[in-house]
């Protein structure tokens, strides 16, 4: 992010004070502060609140959200809390007409993404939600190989993400709003929906506990088929154990193959050597002869990378926020897009035995 806005930081005001707030939310804050301010904070619990003292010792600490929101001094009230108080805290601050930050998952039904939408136009379109996946640099370059024609026809995109984790948290608790298809799946199918050339008309899924200590998923699996039968398989898989994990992005097409492992901006290429003409051949229904019918087919490997310069990660997603609410920058997410994310995360906990 470039240090030399002259407009004010934004001053930012947080709830929910956890895991995903220290590690994603709190180093860009305490890195940037040229652009952005903690003036207010809201927990529970006392020591959570204390350890933002140090880097801004100006912050207003809070045990109650409603009295967060009373100060004036706010220009973004910033949404970390368990997934089953996103939807309360983000009306709350929007009915205020804040610029409100959501953690993903914005909501866990559809009913509700549609309530905040409502919500959110009402506040004069004043709702974000963080969809890091969005700004991925894997994603990135494979959204852009979409285009590369050495691919030829493409017929299959595949995602995936492996971990093995023995989680314990909330966010393995099934009435806590628990499980993968919220907490990882809602970003996957997002970049999903995002790199696919038409909208999916077919769906299948399924989901497992795994390696995860509570009662909610550690491993969740999509496919999704447009009309013109490209498919997107999509996994999260919480109990993987694997020395070498799989290709975080895979694009197959008929004449080659592009793989990517997750946050790389480089990627790999494979294809047919451009100036290879395949022989002629047509199929028959006689006796086939006993000869290998493989073909010796020379291939082209090459490494493929962004663009130099192109933002992406935190920083990426960290300075559209900062250009959204100080100088009326569009927003790169569209709130759409997260609602049609949710409504397939909500559709695959719905329809599974495991996920109700």
């Amino acid at each position: 992010m470039r240090p030399e806005y002259q407009r004010p930081p934004v001053r930012v005001a947080v709830v929910g004070l956890g895991r995903s707030f220290f590690s994603s939310h709190y180093p860009i804050f305490k890195a940037h502060p040229g652009l952005f301010k903690v003036v207010a904070a809201c927990d529970i619990l006392k020591e959570r609140r204390d350890l933002i003292v140090d880097d801004f010792p100006d912050c207003k600490m809070f045990r109650r959200f409603s009295d967060m929101l009373d100060e004036h001094d706010i220009d973004l009230v910033d949404i970390a809390t368990c997934s089953t108080e996103h939807v309360k805290h983000a009306l709350m601050s929007l009915e205020r007409g804040r610029w409100t930050l959501l953690e993903s998952p914005m909501a866990l039904t559809l009913d509700d993404a549609q309530l905040l939408r409502g919500a959110a136009t009402k506040a004069k379109n004043r709702l974000l939600v963080l969809q890091r996946g969005l700004f991925a640099s894997d994603f990135l370059l494979a959204k852009s190989m979409m285009t590369d024609s050495r691919l030829g026809e493409i017929y299959q995109i595949c995602i995936r993400r492996e971990d093995y984790i023995r989680r314990d948290d909330w966010q393995t608790v099934k009435r806590l709003g628990g499980g993968a298809a919220y907490y990882a799946m809602t970003d996957l199918i997002l970049q999903a929906l995002k790199i696919l050339p038409q909208p999916p008309i077919q769906m299948w899924s399924e989901l497992k506990r795994i390696a995860s200590l509570g009662d909610a998923e550690d491993y969740a699996h999509v496919n999704l088929k447009t009309r013109t039968q490209i498919s997107a398989d999509i996994e999260f898989n919480g109990g993987a154990l694997t020395a070498n994990k799989s290709p975080s992005f895979v694009i197959r097409g008929d004449r080659g193959v592009f793989s990517v492992n997750a946050d790389s901006p480089v990627g790999t290429l494979t294809v047919v050597d451009p100036d290879y003409k395949f022989s002629r051949r047509r199929s028959s229904v006689r006796t086939p002869s006993l000869a290998d019918m493989h073909e010796d087919i020379p291939l082209v490997t090459s490494e493929v990378s962004l663009p130099k310069g192109t933002l992406h990660g935190p920083s990426a997603f960290w300075k559209s926020v900062y250009d959204t609410v100080r100088t009326a920058a569009a927003f790169p997410i569209q709130l759409e897009d997260s609602i049609e994310a949710v409504k397939f995360a909500h559709l695959m906990k719905k329809t599974s035995p495991f996920g109700s």
